[in-house]
Formats: structure tokens, C-alpha cells, sequence
């Protein structure tokens, strides 16, 4: 089968991409499906994959991709066959088994990444337990592959994790990244008046086009004075960042009183260098937030399903195109999600 295939660790990312023609068809186990791909889209965790990540054994030549929407080809031991021929959406977040000790409280399941822990999605097929795939009938799958990741990643961190409320004042950080429109979107939904920052004046312009309330240029300043001036000094309830070290010291001070921080990245590096006087002083939340689980991805997915939240999609490529969608990534000049249409070519 074809697939876009990482061939060997190293930064640049871009140079090790390819795309295989002959890649060997993954096999079904117990609980799982063969999807074929019909769209996957990329994340930035498709850079880490290429770049090599800590702590995990990658095998090259890889397969990476998070998001992906098929229909089911076939099926393994103990799935029901009539789930073959539906379209369905992948949530790549595979929990972990664990059973918590008598008298503890249950913590939050660790998982394995389609896509980064084992072959992911950027290929004509790709395998994944059927527990993790909701069937999404005659949505467009470019669309459903765009919404899928970064949506869910947005939800759990400002739902689930942070208590977002409707009303609140939501600050969010680079703009035009998936994450961060997911997050504008879901903001927009609960009502909340919302400020992004970016460093690309056009990016601040799309996201006000899309309906975000006031943009901060970031041009390496403290910009937390910008902030606390459009609220006239009070700060923002919810700030949603993956930037990380670059502009964490900003973020906190951009906080009002009660605020939350809610984490689920850190691009420009994780050592950021805090305040811990304002963080217990101003009564101050630090969440940190990966994925989501089913309840979560089935909540968010309904909201795509009925039209109420819809992804930004920068650009879709063919399959032949793929080195051309890993270079823009890496450059970082998508505003949206970045595609593969493998009905194409």
C-alpha cells in the first residue's frame, strides 16, 4: 500500500519523508479493524515522530499520522462484521490498562498514540481498535480528519480540565496553529470573549475574521500589559497555550485573579520559568491536558456532527504531495489543518 513514511530520525524533518509505494498492509488482532484511509490530516506530533521523542522506541521507516477517517475494510477476532463498510473517525488515544490499588482513587489512564507509539494513519490503510473509532455516516472524512485531534485535544483542556464557563474571558496562544483554532471554536460556542496572540499580523486578522474579539502581536515582549489592557486590567479566566517556554512568564501574568492555565504543549520548549508568588497569591490553576478519552470524543464529535463546530482546514493534498504538506508544517505557515486526500493521485 502507499504511505508516507518517516524514513530515519533527524531535523530537519522534511528530507526524511517519503512517499512508499509498496508499504507491507497492516493485519488486524483481536479488537481491531483495517480502515482504509479515505483522510488523514498532520499534527505537530508528526514533526516529533520524525525529530525522535524520549523515552520512546520509534522504528524507522514510520508511519506516523493522529488523524484519520475511513471506511472499515475488515475486521479481527471478535469485532462484529457488520461494522465493515461504515465511515468511521479515529481518536488515536489508546488507554492503557490499569487497575487502581483498594482505597485509591483512579488516576488518569496512561496511553499509547496511534501514530506516534506504532503506524499511524498517513498511509491508504491503517489499523486501530474498534473501541476507539465512532462511525460518522455521511460526514465529509477531509472535514472529519481535520476535526478529529485537535478538537477532542482543545476539549479535554478546556472543558474537562479547566471548567470553561460560558462568558468567560479566554486568552489563547498562536493563533493559526490546530489546537489553538479548535480552541477559538470551541470558545466562540460557549459565548466567551476571546484574545489570541501570534506572531504574524495575518494570522491575527484570519482569527478576528473567524470571530476572535482582539489580537496581541507577539514580537518577543511581555505582551500580559496588552492583555490587561483590553481588560482593563482585570486579566483572562482561561488561557490555553502549547507554545510553552516562550511565552509561559506572559500567560501567567495575563491571568486574573481565579484564572486557569491549561497546557497540553510546549513547541518553543518545556523549561519555562514561572512566577510562584502570583500563581499562589492570585489563586491561580495549572492544568495539563493530552487528548481525550471516548466520553469526551463523543461529546465533541456530536458537535461536529450537527454542524455546531467545524475545523479550519488550511490546505488538502494528494498523497503524491505529502512531502509538500510535511514542508509547510515544518515552516509553520498553515493557518488550519493541513490534509492528505488519499482519493486522490
Amino acid at each position: 500500500m502507499r504511505a508516507l513514511t518517516i524514513l530515519r530520525q533527524g531535523s530537519p524533518v522534511l528530507p526524511n519523508v517519503a512517499l512508499t509505494p509498496d508499504f507491507p498492509e497492516p493485519t488486524p488482532c483481536a479488537g481491531q479493524v483495517v480502515v482504509r484511509t479515505e483522510a488523514s490530516a498532520l499534527n505537530h506530533l508528526d514533526l516529533w515522530v520524525g525529530r525522535g521523542l524520549p523515552g520512546i522506541d520509534i522504528r524507522y521507516p514510520a508511519i506516523s499520522g493522529s488523524d484519520g477517517a475511513g471506511v472499515i475494510e475488515s475486521v479481527g477476532e471478535g469485532v462484529d462484521a457488520a461494522w465493515i463498510g461504515r465511515r468511521v473517525l479515529l481518536n488515536a488515544a489508546v488507554p492503557m490498562s490499569e487497575q487502581p490499588r483498594p482505597g485509591v482513587r483512579a488516576a488518569t489512564p496512561d496511553i499509547t498514540m496511534i501514530g506516534e507509539h506504532g503506524p499511524g494513519c498517513l498511509a491508504a490503510k491503517f489499523v486501530a481498535p474498534i473501541s476507539n473509532l465512532l462511525e460518522i455516516g455521511e460526514c465529509d472524512p477531509v472535514e472529519a480528519a481535520a476535526f478529529g485531534l485537535t478538537h477532542l485535544t482543545a476539549w479535554r483542556m478546556m472543558v474537562s480540565q479547566a471548567g470553561l464557563r460560558t462568558g468567560s474571558l479566554v486568552l489563547i496562544t498562536g493563533i493559526g496553529g490546530g489546537v489553538a483554532l479548535a480552541a477559538l471554536a470551541i470558545a466562540r460556542h460557549f459565548g466567551c470573549e476571546t484574545i489570541v496572540t501570534s506572531r504574524h499580523p495575518w494570522k491575527l486578522e484570519r482569527a478576528k475574521a473567524l470571530g476572535a474579539t482582539h489580537g496581541v502581536l507577539d514580537q518577543g515582549q511581555d505582551w500580559s500589559r496588552d492583555v490587561r489592557q483590553i481588560t482593563a486590567r482585570r486579566g483572562v479566566d482561561l488561557c490555553v497555550d502549547s507554545v510553552g517556554k516562550a511565552v509561559h512568564g506572559s500567560c501567567i501574568k495575563s491571568l486574573a485573579r481565579g484564572g486557569c492555565f491549561a497546557t497540553c504543549g510546549a513547541t518553543t520548549g518545556p523549561d519555562a520559568t514561572t512566577d510562584l508568588t502570583r500563581i499562589f497569591w492570585n489563586q491561580l490553576r495549572l492544568v495539563g491536558s493530552t487528548m481525550g478519552d471516548m466520553r469526551e470524543f463523543r461529546e465533541v464529535v456530536s458537535l461536529f456532527r450537527s454542524g455546531a463546530l467545524s475545523p479550519v482546514i488550511d490546505r488538502v493534498f494528494a498523497p503524491s504531495e505529502g512531502c509538500a504538506a510535511f514542508e509547510r508544517l515544518e515552516a509553520g505557515e498553515q493557518f488550519g489543518k493541513l490534509v492528505i486526500d488519499w482519493r486522490k493521485d
